[in-house]
């Protein structure tokens, strides 16, 4: 398994050049297309108590200002791709959570920028990361926040013995497989709370593909706050982790985990559900 397509989701609000070497040097070591887009889109009128507000000039100059900042992120990506990655761009005056999940079809990974909070969000002009981890039907690499580079050399499994989480691990084999060193770790947050045999179930799945897997308990009433102080205390630039959640009026509500770690900007957090 390898990713031969990787979707590369650009902010428009974002001067993402870290993120845009990321991803160019992902495609390069997995030999991948890589596609850049970018969408944004202008707000409705607003209704106001004389009726509803129109102004064609002030909507044009928008649309103006969206489409030039597509230009721009356009030519920062083929200057970073070159001619050394093969590469697509595609770009749409659209909601740009909408527009990533539907052409997550075309993509074996979601590279996406680490958003300021999990629930920091401009629906016509950024992506709503939690909509898109949990509709995508694609694993999404969410980058740390100054992210250049993937090293991937020591990686954390967060394990649940969960759906997602089992996903999360078959889907980010091909990271894990170039790491010099991967810990499945579950937390105990009292003791005698949990078996190792997940963790031993994993690690042994992991080794049988070819990784150099090891599997790890630790303790810690907070299970995000011990995740990621095991995640920094090995140095680890990389964790992988099933995405919970569910929808409450049209809002995403998660799991403690996964909003901490979608907040965790210093973190490179892969993700699946």
């Amino acid at each position: 398994m390898t990713y031969r397509s990787i979707l590369l989701n650009l902010d428009i609000n974002r001067h993402d050049n870290s993120l845009v070497r990321l991803a160019v040097d992902l495609a390069k070591r997995f030999d991948a297309r890589l596609i850049g887009l970018a969408a944004a889109d202008v707000p409705p009128p607003m209704a106001s108590a004389d009726g509803m507000v129109f102004d064609g000039e002030l909507i044009e100059c928008e649309r103006e200002d969206i489409e030039a900042r597509f230009a721009e992120l356009r030519a920062k990506v083929e200057n970073f791709a070159g001619t050394t990655v093969e590469l697509e761009w595609r770009e749409a005056l659209a909601l740009p959570t909408r527009l990533v999940i539907e052409a997550a079809r075309a993509a074996d990974l979601i590279v996406t920028s680490s958003p300021d909070t999990a629930s920091s969000i401009n629906a016509y002009r950024s992506t709503d990361i939690g909509s898109l981890v949990l509709n995508a039907g694609r694993p999404v690499l969410v980058a740390a926040g100054e992210a250049n580079q993937l090293v991937g050399e020591k990686a954390v499994v967060a394990w649940k013995d969960t759906r997602e989480a089992r996903r999360a691990v078959a889907d980010a084999l091909p990271l894990l497989l170039r790491a010099q060193e991967v810990v499945v770790v579950t937390v105990e947050q009292t003791e005698g709370s949990v078996s190792s045999a997940g963790v031993d179930d994993v690690a042994a799945f992991l080794m049988r593909h070819g990784v150099k897997a090891r599997p790890e308990i630790t303790a810690g009433e907070n299970e995000s706050k011990a995740l990621c102080a095991f995640a920094r205390s090995i140095h680890a630039d990389l964790i992988v982790s099933g995405a919970y959640g569910h929808s409450r009026l049209r809002e995403w509500v998660f799991g403690g985990v996964t909003r901490s770690l979608l907040d965790d900007r210093g973190l490179n957090r892969f993700m699946s559900s």
